[in-house]
């Protein structure tokens, strides 16, 4: 019998798709544990840590930016730190650049409107905690809904990620502007992930596609071979 590793999952005030998070990841092996934001330590015995989507303090000022401030980013970052899998999921992905642990930032869309429709993004990289499950080339289709997901970084920081090969998935046709086409990108250490499709809105093919499950089947997998590393 597989373990079934704990994968917490952070409630901001705002979080819209946490328990659509929850649910996806316990339909790929995981034991999903809600965290409040007020808590200021992760669950005991978590492999891994999921930051939603949603509209964290009803993104005033920016998007995260009030969030990343919250106690539990002070332990997701503790985490991080230690080589924890951390994924963060649209709103999360902007929580995790306002916070510094991603590179660039999630400015408004090219469009100055909001996107919602399923779109098609390429597999950089199927090296990593988050897509091992993938082959290199593959493409997803994976559902987007945001009005700031346009990512940006400016000329050096974008030369450094391109030579670390930090960009883990990119859009097929240009989606909302963001430089490079890029949808999601790691730190320089490769164990914390943003991106702004939505994984857990896609691991049924009833609901049109089932490849979101990839990534979180593959961050399963990350959380589970560090659970037994501890072991």
């Amino acid at each position: 019998m597989r373990v079934s590793p704990k994968v917490a999952v952070i409630v901001f005030p705002g979080s819209q798709d946490d328990r659509d998070a929850a649910w996806a990841l316990g339909s790929v092996g995981a034991a999903p544990a809600f965290l409040w934001h007020a808590e200021h330590e992760l669950p005991r015995g978590t492999g891994a840590v999921v930051l939603p989507g949603g509209f964290s303090y009803g993104d005033y000022l920016r998007c995260g930016a009030l969030a990343r401030f919250s106690p539990a980013m002070e332990a997701v970052a503790r985490f991080a730190a230690e080589g924890g899998p951390v994924l963060g999921i649209c709103n999360g992905f902007q929580i995790l650049c306002e916070a510094g642990l991603l590179p660039g930032v999630l400015r408004p869309n090219r469009q100055l409107e909001f996107v919602c429709r399923d779109v098609s993004v390429r597999v950089e990289r199927a090296d990593t905690l988050f897509t091992s499950r993938c082959e290199a080339g593959q493409e997803l289709v994976i559902p987007v809904k945001h009005g700031e997901g346009c990512w940006f970084a400016p000329p050096e920081l974008r030369a450094e990620i391109e030579a670390r090969d930090q960009v883990v998935l990119r859009y097929t046709e240009d989606v909302n502007g963001s430089l490079d086409l890029v949808a999601g990108v790691l730190n320089a250490e490769g164990n914390v992930l943003g991106l702004m499709p939505h994984p857990e809105h896609a691991v049924d093919s009833l609901l049109g596609s089932a490849d979101g499950a990839l990534i979180l089947a593959s961050l399963v997998d990350a959380a589970r071979e560090r659970l037994f590393a501890a072991a």
